[in-house]
């Protein structure tokens, strides 16, 4: 199916189909969209939430002024986040233990909207929504998952971005900083009689971030119709257009401890290229003031094509340009670059359709609603491997050349009873099947113990059929203290590349489930104290482990079956405003979280260590650390001056299942220590229209390893400052 039929098919949809979202837009009213809530942020004691909630106002993502995504990401309780580039433009983040390798286990949306490449068969974020243009977060953990998938296991986060506003609106919003880096975002909004529309305009670049420069253009476009008091129809148009040097290769161990190798440009020539078009159209029909009728529809495209230069670690390969970066007097310490590279191009398309109901109603005495709805969702991916002859090659012959395909349909049906005032019980079901396929058109292939490169046309296929129950409770025990819990089943597919093997082979890899338990306290004393406690536990009877290149393994073939594991811990956030309990003119805010979790191997797997074979029970999981904390105090005056210091702790974490401690010579494996960063903002509210702000990320230039993979030691990010405007027309 061409990016032209998904499209054109949902250009005839428009009348019926609608993707909903949530409009958190601060600085004037919106005409808020056709709504799918994640949460339901609006009740700030978030007492019908059966699980574990964080919400990230505009406001705090102002005060902050994060330079990425990952600047905010890491300040949630329940979360670890790996940088990669420094830039933030491929996120990873691990939920409470889970692998953050792509975000794999992790359910993004945009305003409602899957992001991941294909979400059944490939969900890893190589496409991250960029912050600059996110109005609000929502990230849900817990139970009440049964309303969202396929994945199910680790949590949903959904990026908010700004709603047609109730009255004409510019926005004009301008960061720049060290290293050619500069944001700058303009937006322009109206409603006029029953049509509201928002546009907006997004570039950023840098030139040095670390080892990294990029170039990104996002232009979106959304407009609301009010067909009746009953009826409203949404559209939302967005391209994202990427260009960057990421790369794979990291710095040796060497390196690393010589230093002034941190930010070096290993692959100079290194290029991918990232085209996203989207489009959702919504349609929301309200009954009666009891029944509700909401349809989605959504289709987008991904082209990712990813130009990366060839190396090895031994001094006697062929094809060598010369350059060597390392000690070549250790084993496994250099990087011998060669003179060809390798294009890993991919062509990912997504198109879906999903009504939900929703009933409000009784039994008995009793206050009950009903969530329901199906949803068909189609993705496809063209793959293919070009070898380049050149370092810099633009172009190549075809080694690998594949479809692959897959077709789901989802149902789900949750109720949430209202036992007493204070008392709720919900409970829902899901059901997930999945059918795909892969096609094998050209590829590698061993012939009388040679491997030949051929073309072909092999097909397999594979399917998977599941249910996914889940339930939970809310009690209310006063106005400020509020007790909940639940238990779902976690569920995430097999990624389709993996399950089908390049020779058409289907393997017998399992798809990822587990059984997630939590228990919590939140509370809200006045608005000036509140916070949450949740304890939680998830036990895998099988967890998927990622061997694929992006969780450094670049022999490797994708993913394997890792049996059982278990994370267990508990994790909490406290916000205090002394300004509101004290009554004072200013505000002094202190905020707190933290998680901590075990998680490890809970059965007997063997690992190959040389000759040995070793068992890795009671190991604990790669990029897996034990504790992680986040401090904040920040004081702001009456007349809009204000400033922030945050604080960032990471326990140290083990980057393979042997808990290998000492370093590799390439760098890949061993222990990376603990760390605390620290970052500070200031902002000034000139007038109403007008404010400004400074930020610095990592004050006291701390250097350390933020990651050993995919292929080598990643540095952290050093000192950053940058200062910005906002203005309001």
């Amino acid at each position: 199916m061409t990016r032209t039929a998904i499209l054109s098919g949902l250009s005839i949809l428009f009348s019926q189909w609608a993707i909903g979202q949530i409009s958190t837009d601060t600085l004037k009213p919106a005409q808020e969209m056709p709504q799918v809530l994640v949460v339901g942020y609006k009740d700030k004691l978030l007492s019908k939430v059966p699980g574990s909630v964080s919400v990230v106002r505009f406001k705090e993502i102002q005060q902050l002024a994060p330079v990425s995504g990952n600047d905010i990401m890491r300040r949630i309780p329940g979360l670890n986040v790996v940088d990669e580039e420094g830039a933030g433009l491929r996120i990873n983040i691990g939920v409470r233990g889970l692998d953050p390798d792509r975000s794999r286990n992790l359910l993004v949306l945009e305003d409602g909207v899957p992001v991941a490449l294909n979400p059944y068969g490939e969900p890893e974020l190589y496409f991250t929504p960029v912050i600059d243009k996110v109005r609000s977060i929502e990230v849900l953990k817990g139970s009440g998952q049964v309303l969202f998938g396929p994945q199910t296991i680790g949590g949903v986060v959904n990026l908010i971005t700004a709603d047609p506003p109730a009255e004409e609106r510019t926005e004009l919003r301008v960061k720049g900083g060290q290293g050619g880096f500069f944001s700058t975002y303009a937006s322009y909004g109206n409603t006029v009689g029953n049509m509201g529309f928002n546009v907006s305009y997004l570039r950023k670049q840098a030139d040095n971030i670390g080892p990294t420069w990029f170039r990104i253009n996002d232009l979106s476009a959304k407009l609301r119709f009010q067909l009746s008091d009953k009826s409203s129809v949404g559209l939302k148009l967005g391209v994202y257009d990427e260009l960057s040097n990421s790369t794979y290769v990291g710095i040796t161990q060497s390196m690393y401890d010589a230093g002034g190798f941190d930010y070096a440009r290993i692959a100079p020539d290194d290029r991918l290229p990232v085209r996203r078009y989207n489009l959702s159209v919504t349609h929301s029909y309200q009954f009666n003031p009891r029944v509700q009728l909401q349809t989605t529809a959504f289709a987008y495209t991904t082209t990712r094509n990813w130009q990366r230069q060839d190396f090895s670690s031994n001094s006697s390969a062929a094809n060598q340009t010369g350059v060597i970066w390392g000690d070549a007097s250790i084993s496994g310490g250099a990087l011998y670059m060669l003179n060809s590279n390798g294009h890993r191009n991919r062509q990912f398309e997504v198109m879906g359709v999903e009504p939900r109901l929703s009933i409000k109603g009784k039994i008995g005495s009793k206050e009950n609603k009903v969530n329901a709805g199906v949803r068909y969702l189609y993705e496809k991916a063209n793959e293919q491997f070009v070898i380049g002859k050149k370092a810099d090659a633009t172009a190549g012959d075809l080694r690998d050349n594949e479809i692959r395909s897959g077709h789901a349909l989802s149902g789900y049906i949750q109720d949430e009873l209202a036992i007493s005032s204070r008392f709720s019980l919900n409970a829902g079901i899901r059901l997930e099947s999945f059918q795909y396929n892969r096609r094998i058109l050209r590829g590698r292939f061993s012939v009388n113990g040679a491997t030949v490169v051929a073309d072909t046309n092999v097909l397999a296929k594979g399917n998977v059929l599941v249910v996914i129950p889940g339930g939970g409770f809310n009690f209310v025990l006063n106005e400020s203290l509020n007790l909940f819990g639940g238990v779902h089943r976690g569920f995430a597919p097999p990624r389709t590349k993996d399950a089908i093997t390049s020779s058409g082979f289907a393997i017998d890899l399992d798809a990822e489930s587990s059984w997630n338990y939590e228990l919590g306290l939140r509370f809200n004393h006045l608005n000036w104290i509140n916070g949450e406690l949740t304890f939680f536990a998830m036990n895998f009877d099988n967890q998927i482990i990622p061997i694929s290149q992006s969780s450094g393994n670049s022999n490797a073939s994708g993913l394997a079956n890792g049996g059982k594991t278990t994370h267990k811990g508990v994790e909490g956030s406290l916000q205090l405003d002394f300004g509101k309990a004290f009554s004072w003119k200013h505000s002094l805010m202190i905020g707190s979280n933290f998680t901590f979790v075990d998680s490890k191997y809970a059965a007997d797997r063997y690992i190959s260590s040389g000759a040995d074979k070793i068992n890795v029970r009671d190991n604990k999981l790669p990029y897996a650390p034990s504790f992680i904390w986040n401090g904040t105090i920040g004081f702001e005056a009456k007349k809009g001056f204000g400033i922030r210091l945050y604080a960032n702790y990471v326990s140290e974490q083990y980057a393979d299942e042997l808990n290998t401690e000492m370093a590799s010579a390439n760098g890949r494996i061993g222990k990376i220590d603990s760390r605390m960063i620290f970052d500070g903002t200031a902002y000034y509210q000139v007038n109403k229209k007008l404010s400004l702000n400074i930020s610095a990320k990592n004050l006291g230039d701390k250097r350390y390893i933020a990651s050993r993979r995919p292929e080598g030691i990643k540095v952290g990010m050093p000192s950053f400052v940058t200062a910005g405007a906002e203005l309001t027309l």
